[in-house]
């Protein structure tokens, strides 16, 4: 396993530094493959990558399963997003399921209800438990001009892992929570456990007459959260919270620059 996680950090170094895109995208087509080999090793989903710190890997706090998540950076100024779940399994065997990025196919993507097949992808960096479902928090760039953050259901069907589930307090048909804001600016979204709540910055248009136009959209300096209330996030507006430093958003990586130092890319 040592020896598939040194090819993997040599191959995901490239994914980000090579300036060349159709370079990238090779080395990610061999990092994809690489990674599977890798996990078809028996008991692979006990090792921790921890020299893997160009992807996302979150583990289930208990212990089913794992998502990778990970982007590739266009020179338009677009993404592309690669993923999969790896599920525990009692003989140590590969039980490897695959997230299908499908982001410009999805019509209504705070709305629509699907497999890993049809996928919104993201880069994910959090995972909390509910009744009979997970939150999942992650980064999605978007395009040259505005990046999003995402609030993800992930749940189970007759054993199936399903993505979006209406859960939020605040629209009864919002299966997934989605913020759109300027690249110019960093969002706060974080998981605060002792709270049992997920605080984020209330994203705003910088003047009323631009709204809808993501790319002068940004914090106002107040909070809102979602509580975790059973199997539902409750909607709290404008709760009493200090600002938190602020780093910037480090996964709008520019190709051909240096990696942030940061685990998992976050």
């Amino acid at each position: 396993m040592n020896k598939w996680q040194d090819s993997l950090v040599n191959l995901g170094k490239d994914m980000y530094r090579l300036k060349g895109e159709a370079e990238r995208l090779e080395k990610n087509f061999a990092f994809v493959k690489t990674l599977v080999s890798s996990l078809k090793e028996k008991h692979s989903f006990i090792y921790t990558f921890d020299k893997l710190d160009m992807i996302s890997i979150i583990q289930d706090p208990n212990d089913n399963f794992r998502i990778f998540s990970w982007h590739i950076a266009l020179n338009d100024g677009s993404y592309l997003y690669y993923g999969a779940i790896q599920r525990k399994s009692k003989n140590g065997a590969l039980e490897l399921t695959p997230l299908l990025d499908k982001t410009f196919e999805i019509q209504n993507p705070e709305e629509e209800q699907t497999g890993l097949d049809y996928w919104y992808g993201a880069q994910y960096y959090d995972i909390i438990p509910i009744q009979d479902a997970y939150v999942l928090l992650g980064w999605k760039g978007h395009g040259p001009t505005y990046s999003q953050k995402v609030i993800e259901i992930l749940h189970q069907d007759n054993g199936a892992f399903k993505l979006g589930k209406p859960v939020f307090s605040d629209n009864p048909k919002m299966a997934r929570k989605i913020f759109r804001y300027t690249r110019q600016a960093a969002m706060y979204l974080k998981y605060h456990e002792a709270e049992q709540q997920i605080i984020f910055d209330h994203i705003v248009p910088a003047d009323p007459s631009l709204e809808g136009s993501y790319e002068y959209y940004g914090p106002d300096l107040s909070f809102d959260a979602y509580k975790i209330n059973g199997a539902n996030l409750q909607f709290l507006e404008d709760i009493p919270f200090e600002n938190p430093p602020r780093d910037e958003d480090d996964l709008n990586i520019v190709p051909g620059r240096a990696i942030p130092k940061k685990k998992s890319g976050l």
